[in-house]
């Protein structure tokens, strides 16, 4: 949509442009919040060493008790304190706290770090290196009459120190997508993708056409046929994920019973465990659960083709399948090159089927699936947002290139 006033137009036109853009403004806004800056921040920890302790920031952390019966004059005890760097890549410098001491006790400073100053005891510590820790003990006696135990956690110690985060700091690093690279099973990721996708996309549009062209015929229960055939898309993943597993379980499912009692194997088939069947199944899952989308938008663009044309086609005497390549494919090349465009970016972003059905394992690990295991089975966050920075990468090429050369070749 260009909004923006041609050369030599008048103030009024120039208004409108600038109140179309005040009007489009929120949300630019919003869009740029929920889109632009997840994916540049991304692109920032995928050239970040950190894990996943790293994304909370070092800060310092003080644990203080007293030790010994502290409920007469006279009684004494300890006080303790330690202190720890919560980091264990990053050092904290400047490192201080200050605690308010329960009144009625009389602390005696021992350590050349601290200072008293009435009831307010601070100590200056310095630096601490990564998950160091510091331990503080000083004399504690009671001077005058308590009411009951005194509770030194009352009043939270106060604490103080710069660090800089390595999620925030400046050090850099390709290492992240050194790693990923140099993995043995990379190009098995890439492999189960790309056959995924690939198999998966042309398969649903090839089973919606089939439907399409099924439910474009005038027939007795069309209605409750077009329902039935929606149920995969519409019913939840995880329950028709569930019922899959326990359909091909190879100890109680129905399918491997069934192969068994017709003499066609001899052993049962553990259809989601065994490399290479596994990832055949998980793409005739996608299929099966994502062709009625497919199946809605032809159809209805089946129903918009001039019947006139088929008519014709008959009286020159076109057989069903000279009119189906001859009229409907032409007819349907538009959506069937957008449908194409989006269930490959949906399907190469799966990730919920898969895990769902095997975790990722027996040759099924997709670049979803890895980004997942690196980010946190394996908690190297830097590493997930690189593999993630991989999918963006080859959606973006894929997506150039098909709308570039493709979508011209349809008019689109």
């Amino acid at each position: 949509m260009n909004i923006a006033p041609p050369k030599g137009v008048g103030p009024l036109a120039k208004r409108e442009a600038s109140l179309a853009w005040k009007l489009l403004s929120p949300t630019l806004i919003i869009v740029a919040l929920v889109v632009v800056l997840p994916l540049l921040a991304i692109f920032w920890i995928s050239v970040k060493p950190v894990g996943l302790a790293d994304l909370r920031a070092p800060e310092v952390r003080v644990y203080e008790r007293l030790r010994g019966d502290l409920l007469s004059v006279g009684d004494t005890g300890t006080l303790q304190y330690r202190v720890s760097n919560s980091s264990p890549k990053s050092s904290i410098t400047e490192v201080s706290f200050s605690d308010e001491i329960p009144s009625g006790l009389l602390v005696t400073v021992n350590d050349d770090r601290c200072s008293l100053s009435g009831q307010v005891l601070a100590c200056q510590i310095g630096e601490l290196q990564p998950a160091e820790k510091e331990q503080f003990k000083f004399p504690v006696e009671v001077i005058e009459a308590l009411s009951g135990e005194p509770d030194i956690r009352a009043i939270a110690a106060v604490t103080e120190g710069k660090a800089s985060s390595s999620l925030t700091n400046n050090e850099f690093t390709l290492d992240n997508f050194q790693l990923i690279f140099d993995a043995e099973d990379f190009w098995d990721v890439m492999y189960a993708t790309t056959f995924y996708t690939v198999v998966g996309t042309v398969g649903a549009l090839v089973f919606g056409m089939f439907a399409a062209l099924l439910l474009n015929q005038s027939f007795k229960g069309q209605g409750l046929f077009r329902g039935f055939l929606l149920f995969p898309y519409v019913a939840p993943v995880i329950a028709v994920a569930f019922t899959w597993i326990t359909l091909f379980d190879p100890f109680s499912g129905s399918a491997n019973a069934l192969l068994i009692q017709m003499g066609m194997v001899d052993a049962p088939i553990n259809f989601f465990g065994e490399r290479g069947l596994a990832l055949w199944m998980v793409t005739i899952f996608e299929i099966w659960r994502y062709f009625p989308l497919s199946f809605l938008f032809i159809l209805a663009r089946m129903q918009s083709i001039d019947s006139e044309m088929y008519e014709a086609a008959d009286i020159d005497g076109a057989s069903p399948l000279q009119k189906f390549w001859a009229l409907s494919i032409p007819q349907l090349l538009g959506i069937l090159s957008i449908l194409f465009l989006l269930r490959f970016i949906w399907t190469f972003n799966k990730f919920d089927d898969i895990f769902l059905l095997t975790g990722g394992n027996a040759g099924t690990r997709t670049l979803t699936v890895n980004v997942y295991e690196q980010a946190f089975a394996i908690s190297n966050i830097g590493a997930g947002a690189a593999v993630a920075v991989v999918v963006f990468a080859v959606l973006l090429v894929f997506a150039t290139l098909f709308i570039r050369f493709v979508s011209k070749e349809e008019g689109l």
